[in-house]
């Protein structure tokens, strides 16, 4: 018995021995792993030191402390972490392991951007908490050519081979600096950040509870302060490797749309600035953001903003917009709606009940903003395929200092955006007892010649008060009428394969006072005669002929206010004034139908039409030959009797 208890007690020393044996040599092994990995580092040019490594055999916890890495030679980081504590640590293969946990505290990242505007950025992170880790024994090398782009492509590759069920971090602190710009010094703070489901550099959800954030920004002579807060950061479905692609030189020929983004939440955000204005926004929605590697070319990007000077001339604020544009180009949006916004001072408050983008359309909707004369309100304000691309362009031309931009130049703004909507508007006006309102105004156009459209619409739906200080509104004024209802609709197309060229509709309806509609059509209109250069467009202007012109007009009132306003200047009565006007036209007609009977049709009915009011006069004149347009014009200027006589006239009247 005596020996079996000494070969017990002798069995577990052995064993004690053995197990602390064994514990010292992977202890002794995860050092080396360790220090192998950083020497790695170093042998690429990198500064990289460690402090105590351990590793725990029972838990397989591998805890490394005070860690510093700097990329060396043209260095743009440093990396400093306080510790890494990995439990469950095991190698999956040669080249990959995995951990149950990993905590890192003190996570401290500096950027130093070199170049003439100086950028210096800082991110910090107290605490982070990996859970379910799986990614490489080995980390790449950090690239050490001072380029911005394959930075970023760095980070985010290393960023893509790892996978993770769950990231959390209590906070995370970014500071960043400028030597140039409006914005000289900036600092954002995120609380409460999670991640869920980290594979292969896509993520299914993040999040952030809060972000706060102050910004100074230097103007000559003083310099303002920014701050704002923003609550409930939410990102569903995130794809880094669509920026990878984006920032590798392989894919600049690539086509394809990467999504980037499903979807990005947040809300509500206040934003406060200097003297009391403050910005309140309930929430806002972006949906689809995608990237197209061949226009997105994210490295030029970053490429040009290294090189961009402190204050750089006109020409390189040229180029840095067209490049910016490039950006806006490679980018397309499935929607984003920004909800409930209110602008405030401390007067007076307006608010706008949404800002949506949707398939190329930019809209403004629910404006209530104050005017000097009171509330001004707007249902809904749109562009109609709208291209920030192009409106950077348009601004990297306009960018000349003292310098006036070109009528073509101008005219790119056609190419911005293809229409203009504007629904229920209510505006004080003047000093009128009625608001101006505005049902609809809609303007379109397309079918560039250039940058000349050669298709348009305009719809107006509105009513405006009349105005006492206007001279030529007082006969309006003096017959009780106090505003006007105006329905415009006109439109006008150009056929290039007929060169014809047509003016319909054209109607104006103005409710209490008359109807208008018009009907006109040129043609053999050449595709030359679209340009900004007056010498070539008069010169094609000579190939264009007059075609047929109709014209009609229902009294609504207007006959009334005529013979009213007659009345009033002669001091005679308005029956005696109607006849006064009619034997005026019947006068001056038989002069013209002295020269062109064809006339007198036209002057008898203009003449029926002023006799008894609440009519339509109808006019149509049907060129009898070959009218040139200019030739026309210039006869109407000196003989209109003659030119009259190119056509032959219909007219007409009725109730």
């Amino acid at each position: 018995m005596k020996r079996i208890l000494i070969g017990l007690i002798v069995a577990a020393v052995l064993a004690a021995g053995g197990w602390f044996g064994f514990n010292l040599y992977v202890q002794h092994r995860a050092t080396a792993e360790v220090e192998a990995a950083f020497a790695r580092l170093r042998a690429g040019g990198a500064k990289a030191s460690h402090g105590k490594v351990a590793f725990e055999l029972s838990s397989r916890t591998l805890t490394i402390e005070d860690i510093a890495v700097d990329p060396g030679q043209q260095s743009q980081m440093q990396i400093k972490i306080a510790g890494v504590r990995a439990t469950g640590v095991r190698q999956i293969d040669d080249s990959r392991f995995s951990a149950n946990s990993i905590d890192i505290t003190g996570i401290d990242v500096a950027v130093d951007q070199g170049g003439p505007a100086k950028v210096k950025a800082s991110y910090k992170i107290p605490q982070l908490t990996i859970r379910d880790y799986a990614g490489p024994l080995h980390s790449g090398t950090v690239p050490a050519n001072g380029s911005l782009a394959d930075l970023y492509r760095y980070v985010l590759g290393q960023y893509a081979s790892v996978a993770a069920s769950s990231l959390t971090a209590p906070a995370l602190s970014m500071s960043f600096y400028s030597s140039d710009g409006p914005g000289s010094h900036s600092e954002v703070t995120y609380s409460g950040l999670a991640i869920q489901s980290l594979k292969h550099g896509t993520i299914d959800a993040m999040k952030a509870d809060r972000a706060t954030f102050s910004a100074e920004m230097k103007q000559p002579g003083k310099q303002n302060k920014l701050t704002g807060e923003l609550s409930n950061i939410i990102v569903n479905d995130f794809d880094a490797t669509a920026i990878i692609d984006a920032l590798d030189p392989k894919t600049s020929s690539d086509e394809t749309h990467h999504r980037v983004y499903r979807q990005i939440l947040a809300g509500p955000y206040t934003l406060k600035m200097d003297h009391g204005i403050r910005i309140d926004i309930d929430g806002f929605v972006i949906e689809d953001i995608d990237v197209q590697p061949s226009k997105f070319r994210l490295a030029e990007r970053f490429d040009a903003l290294q090189d961009q000077p402190a204050v750089p001339t006109p020409a390189q604020s040229r180029e840095m917009l067209e490049k910016i544009a490039g950006i806006y180009e490679g980018i397309r949006i499935g929607k984003a709606e920004v909800s409930k916004i209110a602008i405030g001072t401390p007067q007076e408050t307006g608010k706008v009940n949404a800002i949506r983008y949707r398939e190329g359309e930019l809209a403004i909707e629910g404006v209530d903003m104050p005017a000097p004369q009171g509330q001004f309100k707007m249902e809904r304000f749109a562009l109609k395929s709208f291209s920030m691309a192009k409106l950077m362009r348009l601004g990297a031309r306009f960018s000349e200092p003292g310098q006036m931009p070109t009528p073509e130049q101008t005219l790119d703004l056609f190419r911005v955006f293809e229409g203009v909507d504007i629904k229920g508007v209510v505006s004080p006006y003047k000093n009128a007892r009625h608001p101006v309102t505005i049902d609809t105004i809609s303007l379109s156009w397309g079918q560039l010649v250039g940058s000349i459209p050669s298709k348009a619409n305009l719809v107006v739906k509105m009513v405006t008060p009349t105005d006492s200080s206007n001279p030529a509104q007082q006969p309006l004024i003096m017959a009780g009428i106090d505003k006007l209802a105006i329905d415009l609709d006109l439109g006008a197309a150009w056929t290039e394969s007929s060169g014809a060229f047509a003016l319909a509709p054209a109607t104006i309806d103005l409710g209490n006072l008359a109807k208008a509609q018009a009907r006109f059509a040129l043609a053999n209109v050449p595709r030359g005669l679209f340009t900004t250069d007056p010498a070539q467009a008069m010169g094609q202007a000579a190939q264009v002929e007059t075609g047929a012109i109709e014209l009609s007009l229902r009294d609504s009132g207007v006959v009334d206010l005529v013979v009213a306003q007659f009345s009033r200047m002669q001091n005679v009565s308005r029956d005696a004034a109607r006849g006064a006007i009619v034997e005026m036209i019947r006068a001056q007609g038989e002069k013209v139908a002295a020269s062109n009977l064809d006339a007198k049709p036209a002057v008898d009915a203009l003449a029926s039409f002023v006799e008894t009011s609440g009519q339509t006069l109808s006019i149509k004149l049907t060129p009898l030959g070959k009218v040139p347009v200019l030739q026309l014009m210039d006869v109407l200027n000196n003989e209109p009797i003659v030119a009259l006589a190119q056509f032959r006239i219909e007219a007409s009247t009725g109730l």
